[in-house]
């Protein structure tokens, strides 16, 4: 961390040597579904946890503001994947996957769920994610313990675009890499299962007709330890791709974990911080070219800078992470010519390290087994431009002033594709905005200020014209976070740490079709507060007037309106709210993106 020298030690452990309490996007919303009343619906013979998503007042449980998956009505069909499965070991468990008998499809809807929990005692924040067929399906950490409760939790995940990968048997492989012993003795325990909602009359199956693994290997996410490093894979594609998209996680681990908290590296050493800068992206390639770029979404963990901050509100998506969806449409003519094509991942300016995997998606003609295209114009680099601002004073430990790191990002990818239903051109732009600034006011090895202020923001234009028509979409990203830090240690390592964060993500999408214009909206807030009593600069012993909210808002044009608040007080749930939705502020959000 870059704050005095003394804490840095303690913070690589003080998650661990802590009594902590609990640890606990396109949202596209058809107007014939409804959402659940519960977050934790149960399959036949599964028990779901003894609380909804939004928790119970005066609970000190994981609690969330997050909305429930929308389900279509009707009953749905089941498929276990694993039940009563315990994590106690540095391993991948494996299970098998079969589709749900008597019931053949096809489904409106396919639902992943996941009740967690871990048992009381001392545990890291783990990663933990679930594959079928090396396809990763749920990604995400899981809560830390404290001695006196084992916090439980519910996920769940639309996967409906993976209707292809479960029409046959498969392998399924849970990775939650635990360790337990006598000193870390939280035992991790899940039950994950699939629902299947058969599809009515009227239904017309909108889900890809491939769905491949990236990198397609054992073992759950990969990592990627530096800059240089990347993760690969090679497929032949039919003959006939019209469209593709890759899902895209990049989760950071160890150095880079607060990465947003990192300095330039000729500064780096004196203020006691990471390396590298603090902009990671995530950049794709197709046989060598520049295909996408996936920003980084500044996940943090429920022991991440203060675990008291997250009792009993974890941080935005930290429980369930959601990919970012990268377009390489442009490329379905190149990806249909029979050749292998090599598609390969990175993060750029990784500094040990981050872990990554993904999804692709491809859609086929139905009307053609061959098809040709090309891309016609690709103007994206392999790396973002930075730009670097540097006004500190005084040497270490004592320094005082600001940094700025920003970057600025405008490519376009255009490419056509003829199909049985004529030319289809695609011309993709996008814009990719970065800015992080850092104030520093280190006064000695016991005493500091960090305030961080960072923003991602992409803005993505798609162009899609056909023969009869043409259609656009305009998506919108933003993902603002506020981090502020403040320790005072006497000179034996006593004292206290400060510490105030507004972590944000913001997506908004429009659709203009020939049958109309549509727009979706989603906006998801946590803004804790705690202040971390610490010992000898290495234990922590308490903590005081720790606060929390969450808001999730969604909202879409056919009239589909989720808005629910979650406080925190003292570490319980304090308060449970729904409130309409501000359609006026959700309107403006998606009508902003006409025009871009």
């Amino acid at each position: 961390m870059n704050l005095p020298s003394k804490l840095v030690t303690f913070f690589a452990a003080a998650a661990l040597l802590a009594p902590s309490p609990t640890f606990a996007m396109r949202p596209v919303l058809p107007n014939d579904l409804t959402f659940a009343t519960s977050r934790t619906p149960s399959a036949p013979g599964v028990r779901a946890p003894d609380h909804t998503g939004a928790g119970a007042v005066g609970s000190a449980n994981e609690a969330t503001a997050d909305p429930p998956v929308p389900r279509p009505n009707g009953t749905p069909c089941t498929a276990m994947l694993f039940r009563n499965a315990t994590f106690a070991a540095y391993a991948a468990q494996t299970f098998s996957y079969a589709p749900p008998a008597g019931c053949p499809g096809p489904f409106e809807k396919i639902v992943f769920n996941g009740n967690f929990s871990v048992s009381a005692g001392i545990q890291y924040d783990r990663t933990a994610s679930v594959e079928v067929g090396n396809v990763p399906i749920y990604f995400g950490t899981t809560a830390e313990p404290s001695p006196a409760l084992g916090p439980s939790w519910h996920v769940e995940r639309d996967v409906t675009d993976d209707a292809a990968l479960f029409a046959t048997p498969q392998s399924v492989e849970a990775d939650i890499f635990n360790i337990v012993n006598s000193t870390y003795t939280g035992v991790i325990s899940g039950t994950a299962y699939l629902q299947f909602y058969p599809a009515g009359r009227s239904y017309q199956s909108q889900a890809p007709d491939l769905v491949l693994p990236f990198p397609g290997v054992a073992g759950g996410p990969q990592h990627l330890n530096t800059g240089s490093s990347t993760l690969s894979a090679t497929y032949v594609f039919p003959t006939n791709v019209e469209r593709a998209f890759l899902d895209v996680y990049a989760q950071s681990q160890q150095t880079d974990e607060q990465y947003f908290l990192c300095a330039p590296n000729n500064v780096a050493p004196e203020l006691f911080a990471c390396g590298n800068g603090p902009l990671r992206e995530t950049q794709i390639a197709i046989d060598g070219i520049p295909a996408g770029v996936a920003p980084v979404y500044p996940w943090i963990f429920t022991g991440g800078l203060d675990p008291y901050l997250w009792v009993p509100i974890p941080g935005v998506q930290t429980l369930e992470f959601e990919p970012y969806r990268v377009d390489l449409t442009p490329f379905a003519g190149v990806l249909s010519n029979g050749n292998a094509h090599t598609i390969t991942l990175s993060v750029d300016n990784a500094d040990n390290y981050f872990q990554g995997f993904a999804t692709l998606y491809a859609y086929q003609d139905h009307g053609n087994k061959t098809v040709t295209g090309a891309v016609t114009r690709d103007t994206l680099k392999a790396h973002a431009p930075e730009t670097f601002v540097e006004n500190l004073t005084g040497s270490s430990p004592s320094v005082v002033g600001t940094l700025r790191v920003t970057s600025q990002r405008l490519y376009e990818i255009d490419g056509y594709v003829n199909t049985s239903h004529g030319r289809v051109v695609t011309q993709l732009e996008s814009l990719l905005d970065f800015a992080n600034e850092q104030a520093y006011s280190n006064e000695s090895d016991f005493t500091g200020t960090l305030v961080t202020n960072q923003v991602t923001t992409d803005e993505t234009h798609v162009v899609t014209i056909g023969p009869k028509h043409t259609e656009t979409h305009d998506n919108l990203v933003s993902f603002p976070l506020s981090v502020s830090l403040a320790v005072v240690l006497d000179d034996t390592g006593t004292g206290t740490q400060v510490a105030t964060i507004d972590q944000h993500f913001v997506e908004a999408n429009l659709f203009e079709e020939p049958t109309g214009i549509f727009g979706n909206y989603a906006s998801n807030e946590v803004t804790p507060t705690d202040t971390l009593d610490i010992l000898d600069g290495e234990y922590i012993t308490g903590n005081t007037n720790q606060s929390s909210k969450q808001t999730y808002e969604l909202f879409n044009s056919l009239g589909r309106c989720y808005s629910q608040t979650v406080t925190a007080a003292n570490n319980l749930v304090s308060g449970v709210s729904n409130a309409p939705c501000d359609r006026g502020a959700a309107m403006r959000a998606i009508s902003g993106l006409r025009g871009r």
